[in-house]
């Protein structure tokens, strides 16, 4: 994977750097807490193959937040508080134009974080918190590091100048000590799962990561060791974070994708012999009819609550949210369009379907769509599943057996709408 090109997000006057990359199918926003510098993220390999990790599972949004690596730097004596930094999370977003993330944050970076996610959580799909602490002097010297002997250390200290001054690091440091999200945490109403070193490393204490977990409501906490090495999560824990952020967005992607099943009656009609119709009226006249039928069906989709999902050459396909609106509609349509010297077949069934953006989907529309193929012309063919749920209306069925359908499991019994006033 090729470097991504580093963006700008703008906040009124101030730059924000950014960049996207991956192609998963949700959308994650990394806050790297002390030192971020989006630009030589990608010089160290194991930092660099951490990130690769996370675009392996989602389209990632990295940042460097105001007065840090490649944004807009600040002074000491203004430093942003939480709500601008939240506010600058927002814009990395609409410029990245996502409308939700899970988001990852490192370090002091997950203050922000929190305060976002109890702010925005229908912005907000997940939180993983990784390592919350605080730092520690002899900034941008070979004296701080936690980075492996040789190139990488040399790379380190050289990161750690390129993500913020000494003089920035020490107000914003000053400010955060005097930051208290406790009272935010127990707002936090996704899900959330945080990480933490289970080596005691200076200021980073397992036990700072327990205690965000236990305010949290419904959070995790995951432990993992450093093994003795370097503690940066980059380092010996890259591939067990990245395993549980893999587990956490497989989890939400679950989670929603129930969200997002719902119970439907899905109708498809379709003109008879409609290519022959057209090679008898011509294209002008067969045009005008199909246009005709199209002004109808959509008229009546409208009377009975109908949702128009598609319409291929001279078919339609809807969903009602009842079978009884949905049967009735079948009927005025088949109905309406003999008038313009055509006949309509229309199959009906009701079942759990999933929601994909304006359209819907799932096995429940195939069978809808196995029962209209087998309907007869100015037939209204239903699925036993839509004639037990009609039991008691005043709507009566005709048995047309059982059929297998194809791609469809099992054998359905299917039945014929009876005209008005006609028997059981």
């Amino acid at each position: 994977m090729d470097r991504p090109e580093t963006r700008f997000a703008w906040n009124g006057d101030v730059s924000l750097a950014y960049q996207v990359y991956g192609a998963g199918p949700t959308d994650l926003v990394y806050l790297q807490g002390f030192c971020s510098n989006v630009d030589m993220n990608w010089e160290s390999p194991s930092l660099s193959r951490f990130l690769r990790g996370l675009g392996g599972l989602a389209r990632v949004i990295v940042t460097d937040r105001r007065g840090w690596g490649c944004s807009e730097r600040f002074t000491p004596g203004h430093i942003p508080d939480v709500d601008t930094l939240t506010d600058d999370i927002l814009a990395v977003l609409k410029a990245a134009r996502s409308e939700r993330a899970s988001i990852l944050a490192t370090y002091e970076s997950v203050i922000v974080a929190s305060l976002f996610a109890a702010t925005y959580p229908e912005r907000t799909r997940s939180l993983i918190l990784v390592d919350p602490q605080v730092t520690r002097e002899t900034w941008g010297t070979l004296d701080w590091w936690d980075a492996p002997d040789g190139p990488e250390r040399q790379w380190f200290a050289r990161y750690a100048r390129a993500s913020v001054t000494p003089g920035g690091l020490a107000a914003e440091l000053t400010s955060y000590l005097h930051t208290d999200i406790r009272a935010v945490l127990p707002t936090i109403q996704v899900p959330t799962l945080v990480l933490v070193d289970s080596d005691r490393f200076y200021e980073v204490l397992p036990e700072t990561g327990h205690f965000v977990a236990s305010k949290i409501p419904g959070a995790r906490v995951v432990e993992h060791s450093s093994q003795g090495g370097p503690h940066f999560h980059w380092y010996a824990r890259s591939e067990a974070i990245v395993a549980e952020v893999r587990r956490v967005l497989a989890e939400i992607r679950e989670e929603e994708a129930s969200f997002d099943r719902i119970l439907a009656t899905v109708l498809f009609t379709d003109i008879v012999d409609s290519t022959k119709r057209a090679a008898d009226l011509g294209d002008r006249r067969w045009r005008e009819v199909v246009l005709r039928h199209h002004a109808a069906v959509r008229s009546l989709l409208a009377r009975y609550r109908g949702n128009e999902i598609d319409t291929a050459g001279d078919g339609f396909f809807a969903s009602f949210d009842g079978p009884a609106r949905a049967v009735r509609c079948a009927m005025a349509i088949t109905d309406a369009v003999r008038s313009f010297g055509i006949e309509v077949r229309a199959g009906l069934h009701t079942g759990e379907v999933e929601r994909i953006g304006d359209k819907i989907g799932g096995l429940a529309v195939n069978i809808g769509a196995r029962v209209a193929a087998l309907a007869a012309p100015s037939e209204v063919l239903v699925s036993q599943t839509v004639r037990d749920l009609m039991v008691g209306s005043d709507l009566t069925f005709a048995d047309r057996g059982s059929h297998e359908l194809k791609g469809v499991p099992g054998v359905w019994g299917l039945y014929a709408v009876r005209p008005d006033g006609e028997r059981r």
